[in-house]
C-alpha cells in the first residue's frame, strides 16, 4: 500500500469516493455541482485542508482529507480528519491504516500539531472499531452544527 498527497489528476476519484461516501454512510446523494468545486478548493488553497490517496496496484483505493483547527488551550493545531473512504473491495487491506499511520507521523514530525480528530456517525459502528484499534477514543465532546448550503440545509 503507498500512501501519497493527492494531486489535481485525483480530483475525479476524489469527487467519486465523496459521493460513494455520503451515499453509504448517510444515504445521501450529493450534489455534484457542490462538491466538486469544494474539492478543487483544496487544491486552489492549500489552507482548506489536504487529501492523501492510498494506492495498490498503481491505483487510489481509498482516502481521506485534513483540515486543521488551533487550540488556544494547548498551542497547538489539531488535524481533523474528513472525507474517509476506502474502495470496498481494498476494506480491510490496510489502506486506511496506512493513511492514518501516515498522519501520525506528520503529526509526531511537526511539532505544532497536538493531536488528531475526527468526527463518526454514531450508526458506524464499524468504522468506531477500526479507530479504537488504531488507538482513537472517544471524545467527551458532541459536534454540533448549523448548515446552510449542502445536503443537510433546511432553508
Amino acid at each position: 500500500m503507498k500512501i501519497r498527497d493527492a494531486t489535481v489528476a485525483d480530483i475525479p476519484f476524489i469527487v467519486s469516493a465523496n459521493a460513494a461516501l455520503a451515499q453509504e454512510t448517510e444515504g445521501k446523494v450529493l450534489d455534484l455541482a457542490l462538491l466538486q468545486p469544494g474539492v478543487r478548493a483544496v487544491f486552489e488553497e492549500p489552507s482548506l485542508g489536504r487529501y492523501y490517496l492510498a494506492e495498490a496496484e498503481g491505483r487510489a483505493v481509498g482516502q481521506l482529507m485534513t483540515t486543521h483547527e488551533w487550540s488556544d488551550w494547548r498551542n497547538g493545531l489539531f488535524l481533523w480528519i474528513q472525507s474517509v473512504y476506502v474502495l470496498p473491495d481494498y476494506r480491510g487491506s490496510g489502506a486506511f491504516r496506512g493513511l492514518f499511520g501516515h498522519l501520525q507521523r506528520i503529526a509526531r514530525n511537526d511539532a505544532r500539531i497536538c493531536g488528531i480528530r475526527l468526527y463518526v456517525d454514531r450508526e458506524n459502528e464499524r468504522a468506531q472499531e477500526v479507530y479504537a484499534r488504531l488507538g482513537m477514543h472517544r471524545s467527551n465532546y458532541s459536534v454540533m452544527e448549523l448548515v446552510y448550503r449542502g445536503p443537510e440545509s433546511h432553508g
